[in-house]
């Protein structure tokens, strides 16, 4: 069942926060990663290398869970469950267009010789949006 990112919740994926991207290990076990996040539309992005834990965790199991909160007011947050899907094309101009939006830099400065990027699209099932506090 589809959910939808609130309209004023959008900036928290908009802005330089960070997410928390939460896979299932083989065994069952949770495993978090601090990630750059983005938004296409109602759908949340983020890019990893191929071979990573998490992109082994999505191939086998798609399920995710991104946490992220405003940097200066962790009880503005939003917490997106859903749906991986794993995409190759574009993904290394994706991870270019993120280090403009987080670090500043045209290119991501910290690839690996040989290394493949891949871009995780979330498509919601459950969100849960607590607004900033006034």
């Amino acid at each position: 069942m589809a959910a939808e990112i609130p309209h004023e919740a959008r900036s928290l994926l908009d802005d330089t926060n960070f997410a928390h991207v939460v896979t299932l290990m083989p065994d069952g076990m949770p495993q978090a990663t601090p990630v750059w996040v983005d938004r296409d539309g109602g759908v949340a992005v983020f890019n990893t290398a191929k071979g990573r834990a998490k992109h082994r965790n999505l191939e086998r199991d798609p399920r995710v869970t991104l946490s992220v909160h405003q940097h200066d007011d962790p009880y503005h947050y939003l917490q997106i469950r859903g749906r991986a899907e794993l995409v190759e094309e574009g993904a290394s101009d994706h991870i270019d267009k993120m280090a403009r939006k987080y670090i500043g830099k045209d290119r991501y400065p910290f690839a690996q010789p040989g290394e493949e990027r891949i871009i995780v699209r979330v498509t919601p099932e459950a969100v849960d949006y607590t607004p900033p506090r006034r």
